[in-house]
């Protein structure tokens, strides 16, 4: 039996996520698996991937190929980094603490790497959202600005209408006064 690992599909309509799992490579994409070794989430910026480390280490050493893209997941968490640092302890190329040495400081790197970068995301946004504010806030106050103008023309306006109207009314009073 060929094993695969593969992404099952799940999820809503246009917002997909997939599980990781362990199949036989005859089963239908969203079928009957073996086991799942975890989630991988795209709808979120990075997308999250939440995964069984051991047990993927575990289906590649024990001769399961991964697809192209589960190959690209794997890459990214370092299960394929490990299985290549415990081919060089099985060669006698380096001893174990080694090779947990040089993955611990390539986890590193990329933890950092990745904390860096949602710092940046997180900041972006931040600043996004007070250039929205502060455009909400212009956009107000010009409004503001128009509506207490419009209220002082409707103001003066009303006030040379009741001094047209007591002229008005004055100029009858004083032909009456004449006559």
């Amino acid at each position: 039996m060929a094993t695969k690992l593969r992404l099952q599909r799940h999820g809503r309509k246009s917002y997909a996520f997939y599980y990781i799992v362990a199949a036989d490579s005859r089963a239908p994409r969203d079928g009957k698996f073996i086991e799942r070794l975890g989630s991988y989430n795209p709808n979120t910026n990075p997308a999250t991937v939440d995964l069984n480390f051991e047990r993927a280490l575990y289906w590649l050493n024990a001769g399961a190929q991964p697809t192209d893209t589960v190959r690209n997941i794997f890459s990214k968490e370092g299960v394929l980094l490990k299985k290549h640092l415990m081919g060089g302890v099985a060669k006698g190329a380096f001893n174990e603490e080694e090779a947990e040495k040089r993955f611990n400081a390539w986890k590193q790197g990329k933890d950092a790497a990745l904390n860096a970068t949602i710092a940046s995301l997180k900041s972006a946004q931040q600043a996004e959202a007070k250039a929205r504010k502060e455009a909400e806030e212009a956009a107000h106050k010009a409004k503001a600005e128009a509506v207490a103008k419009k209220l002082a023309d409707l103001k003066a306006a009303e006030e040379e209408a009741a001094a047209a109207e007591a002229v008005a009314e004055e100029a009858p009073a004083a032909e009456e006064a004449q006559a």
